[in-house]
């Protein structure tokens, strides 16, 4: 039974990027476009783990994991932070609202796949 990730970030090519990338090593992928289509997302199924940016419209990363956090298909979910911005602040910031881990992009295919392994299980 392969595990299923969520990928939310509003730039098609991270997307995709990620999409081959877990793919390609066994791993089932739904793409969100920014926090709200991702809430809606990860509401409807469960995911093994969330990959979410920050800067998005509608509804940005911080403001996706506070609001999916308080229910009760957020409990458990390991969620990944991907920024480009390494400010200690809003590092404080996502693991505060829930999240458990931290990629500053660019990433490359490994660190991504060690990541994944790592929260999700591979």
């Amino acid at each position: 039974m392969s595990k299923t990730i969520l990928a939310v970030d509003d730039s098609p090519s991270v997307r995709q990027m990620v999409r081959l990338t877990l793919v390609g090593a066994g791993y089932t992928v739904v793409e969100a476009v920014d926090g709200q289509d991702a809430l809606e997302k990860a509401t409807a199924q469960r995911f093994d783990a969330i990959l979410t940016d920050q800067n998005m419209p509608r509804l940005d990363g911080l403001g996706f994991i506070r609001k999916f956090r308080t229910l009760p298909e957020g409990k458990g979910v390991p969620i990944v932070f991907l920024s480009t911005e390494s400010q200690d602040t809003l590092k404080a910031q996502a693991k505060e609202a829930g999240a458990i881990g931290w990629m500053i992009k660019p990433f490359d295919q490994a660190q991504l796949l060690a990541v994944v392994k790592k929260v999700a299980g591979a």
